[in-house]
């Protein structure tokens, strides 16, 4: 439900800015490509086949993204994106174990911003968005030969990308980028820290999960 709510408040406020749908151009993308991504750390734990695992990472994997988006002016853009990674769950430690299939899912609104006049035919470009990173179930079997599963997890992510657009023709376009996508996942508590007016308070350490995603596809404007 909160992913939900955070996908359509997004979406909401981005088509919200926009005055008249039927004046302005809509651009409509496909993006395949490879995603690097990397976990968290935690507490050491003794598993049961002897190890110690102190971190989890998703694998670097495959990804597609599905993006929508309207032009209010002959530069700037707002829509929203849905992304995808295939991928493994990865505990690390004094050794690496998979521990199951992970997809992970990006949804973001986000604001554009495409260089160059409108009917150029290469045109750069630079996006922000805000909204979910959702890390599927996995599904497990221990050491011990125990089944089990783990819950799915929802989290406030932004994504930052930078590319270029190559428009062979006015209604279609060959995209290809790079795109950032850090996840909140937890803070760790770092220390106290101690001021004359407030006192001492503990202060924490935010842990992000990140993806790094390279890829291309096609962009069709209308």
């Amino acid at each position: 439900m909160l992913r939900r709510a955070i996908v359509f408040a997004g979406f909401f406020a981005a088509i919200g800015s926009v005055p008249a749908l039927a004046q302005v151009r809509v651009e409509a993308s496909a993006n395949f490509g490879w995603t690097f991504s990397d976990g968290v750390s935690g507490d050491a734990i003794l598993a049961g086949d002897g190890q110690i695992y102190d971190r989890i990472d998703p694998q670097d994997g495959a990804s597609f993204s599905l993006m929508g988006a309207v032009l209010p002016t002959d530069n700037f853009e707002v829509g929203f994106l849905f992304g995808r990674q295939t991928s493994v769950l990865l505990a690390d430690g004094t050794r690496e174990r998979e521990i199951g299939d992970l997809s992970v899912s990006n949804y973001h609104g986000y604001f554009g911003y495409n260089f160059g006049e409108s009917d150029a035919m290469v045109r750069p470009y630079l996006l922000f968005g805000a909204g979910a990173t959702n890390y599927s179930s996995v599904d497990y079997v221990t050491a011990g030969g125990r089944i089990g599963s783990t819950q799915g997890n929802a989290q406030f992510s932004t994504t930052w990308g930078a590319g270029v657009k190559i428009y062979p023709s006015d209604h279609f376009g060959i995209r290809v980028g790079a795109r950032w996508t850090p996840t909140y996942i937890k803070s760790d508590a770092a220390g106290y820290w101690c001021d004359p007016y407030w006192g001492c308070y503990l202060v924490g350490s935010a842990q992000y999960s990140n993806q790094f995603e390279l890829g291309g596809g096609v962009v069709f404007r209308f």
